[in-house]
């Protein structure tokens, strides 16, 4: 494959200046220069459609979070170590939409941060240091936080790995747990053996829609036994809502409230601000307290005006435009074109998704669910070639992914798909 020269001199220039490793998606590397609303535009002057990003999260480039960020810069930016209402204002109404008892938090830069707070809290509260994750999952990349993610374990490290137990991720298709007890008894097991090792038991981490993992179909509710089970050994249950938060699934503010729990911490991310770098952790105030006298934590960027203004800009939005309503309506609509896909293709193995969390598990044989991961590859560059931005996860990295930005409209949908039927008639199960 040959790339257009502005391209190859671009990866050429990443390699020298940012060092090798860098990745990128798609065989041909996209080069945007502009974003608006749903739509992204590359050098030429191409448009696409985004159906991957959920970072701006009331679309590209949105008018009243440019000119929060543009309003707020103008007049002051400090640390929050001087006094300022934007943080309050911000995180007063940010934990309106929680629980009464999540009622205090903590705002860093990053989802890693915040799950790396999470994690010292959870130590904190119960003095000790044994988390739990699934094994086919990320939330971030800190020294700690970094050795939750099996799929991505560092070559080297601090020696903290003996922290970490795993149970395996849940997978609605291929192994069924409809209520959810069989995911409680594996964690129940890992419990077992934190506190045989001597390391004890602090907390277990998800993502309460599993969206690394698939996003696997599962009943509201779901995480109410593998809660209990933490509770009863005296644990704590961390949410990570970075993907999954904000109103995405269309049902709720929070994944955590569709799926039947309130966890003792809540992190937050990529979405907040729309762009803006902002991560967050809610949790109780007894928690809170607990971890301020434990660590003297600060940070420098965490919180300061401009971030806060941003990311008040956000849920100004996702209320005004009832846009978790739109993401409710969209993505029924979504299920239902998808579920036309699968009847009219055998790849299609199963259907699943949320709001706008939507996508379908490709595989080379219905009877076996043997996973098609090449031919997913092969589906996503031709989208990608047709003005189609998505992309792929799961184990078997064989599901596509689409979470677009919450403005995504049923006319934004029917694009997609009907995109979508066109290179799946086209493209061959086997190269």
């Amino acid at each position: 494959m040959t790339l257009p020269a502005k391209s190859a001199e671009l990866i050429e220039r990443r390699s020298r200046f940012l060092g090798p490793n860098v990745s990128t998606f798609y065989d041909e590397p996209v080069h945007f220069v502009k974003g608006e609303d749903v739509w992204l535009w590359d050098a030429d002057g191409r448009k696409y459609l985004d159906c991957y990003n959920n970072v701006p999260h009331v679309g590209h480039c949105n008018p009243r979070v440019v000119e929060a960020i543009c309003r707020q810069a103008s007049t002051l930016n400090t640390h929050t170590r001087y006094l300022h209402d934007g943080i309050l204002d911000y995180v007063e109404k940010l934990t309106a939409t929680m629980d009464a008892s999540l009622d205090t938090a903590i705002l860093t830069c990053t989802g890693s941060e915040a799950n790396d707070i999470a994690l010292r809290m959870a130590e904190g509260m119960t003095g000790k240091r044994g988390i739990i994750a699934t094994d086919a999952t990320y939330h971030g990349n800190t020294a700690l936080v970094s050795q939750l993610s099996q799929s991505n374990v560092p070559t080297v490290g601090f020696g903290l790995d003996h922290y970490f137990r795993f149970v395996k991720a849940p997978d609605s298709y291929r192994n069924p747990d409809p209520d959810g007890t069989r995911f409680a008894e594996a964690v129940a097991e890992q419990i077992a053996e934190h506190e045989k090792a001597g390391t004890g038991f602090a907390a277990l981490i998800v993502c309460p829609y599993f969206l690394n993992e698939g996003f696997p179909d599962h009943p509201d509710g779901w995480l109410k036994p593998v809660a209990e089970v933490v509770r009863k050994a005296g644990g704590l249950l961390i949410c990570d809502e970075v993907q999954s938060g904000f109103g995405r699934t269309g049902t709720h503010m929070w994944a955590h409230q569709k799926m039947g729990v309130v966890p003792d911490i809540m992190t937050m991310g990529k979405p907040m601000a729309n762009g803006h770098p902002v991560g967050g952790v809610a949790t109780r105030s007894e928690i809170l307290a607990t971890f301020r006298k434990g660590y003297r934590y600060f940070n420098t960027f965490g919180g300061n005006p401009v971030s806060c203004a941003a990311a008040m800009a956000v849920l100004q939005e996702i209320e005004d435009r009832d846009l978790v309503t739109n993401a409710r309506t969209v993505g029924t609509h979504a299920r239902t074109r998808l579920n036309k896909l699968q009847q009219k293709y055998d790849f299609i193995g199963d259907v699943r998704g949320s709001g706008l969390i939507f996508g379908a598990e490709m595989v080379l044989d219905r009877t076996s669910k043997e996973p098609a991961s090449e031919f997913t590859d092969r589906v996503i560059n031709a989208m990608r070639h047709r003005g189609i931005i998505h992309s792929k996860l799961g184990r078997h990295k064989n599901t596509l992914k689409i979470r677009p930005p919450m403005p995504f409209s049923v006319e934004n949908a029917d694009l997609l798909f009907d995109t979508l039927d066109g290179v799946l008639a086209e493209t061959p199960l086997i190269s």
